[in-house]
């Protein structure tokens, strides 16, 4: 299983981190390593002292696909959940200033959140216009619709695939909106997809 990930996909995220909008998506890969397992909490590491929360809707690819063009790219996948993009912001920003790979603010253990749930897009009306919101401690603190992403998720899967082979079971974390911010011990985080709970983390 690979997970792709994909930066600066929502405007206001990028104003936020004061980044510059691409002109194609921003892709990076976190090792399988990094999911954190299911019922476990999550444990801030040693080497960082600000790590954020980032929660995406994720995409799973139902099979193998190269080249793919947009307007197939909905018969690649059928299921939608939600996720955490953990970062190391303090170490990732040394990283961006020596023009080093972000990989070890990305995708370090457990910086990979996976929902507990998975959604068939037939539940919802519209995924190009799906929100989805994250509470920290039962209060709201970032919010986003699909249809405020700069790159859709049948455009992200186009591109992708010129790139990296789709196989049965990859997951693509498709961007995060503004809002992004700390997580101290004792936070509890759960996220939510259109008012449904999908996952809920305990942080250590």
């Amino acid at each position: 299983m690979k997970i792709i990930c994909v930066g600066r996909n929502y405007a206001k995220h990028i104003d936020e981190l004061k980044n510059e909008k691409p002109t194609d998506p921003v892709l990076f890969l976190k090792p399988d390593t990094s999911v954190l397992l299911k019922k476990q909490p999550f444990f801030i590491p040693d080497f960082s002292s600000n790590v954020h929360y980032e929660v995406e809707v994720l995409v799973r690819i139902k099979k193998v696909g190269k080249f793919i063009q947009e307007k197939f790219a909905h018969k690649y996948y059928d299921q939608i959940s939600l996720g955490i993009d953990f970062t190391a912001r303090d170490l990732q920003q040394k990283l961006k200033e020596k023009g080093l790979p972000w990989e070890k603010a990305k995708g370090f253990d457990g910086a990979a959140v996976i929902g507990q749930h998975w959604f068939s897009k037939e539940n919802f009306t519209n995924i190009q216009s799906l929100s989805f919101h994250l509470e920290k401690n039962g209060e709201t603190v970032q919010q986003g619709n699909t249809e405020q992403m700069i790159y859709k998720i049948d455009q992200l899967i186009a591109y992708i695939s010129q790139f990296f082979t789709l196989k049965i079971g990859d997951v693509i974390f498709t961007g995060t909106p503004a809002g992004v911010g700390p997580v101290e011990k004792n936070d509890r985080l759960e996220g939510f997809i259109e008012q449904k709970s999908v996952f809920a983390i305990d942080v250590k």
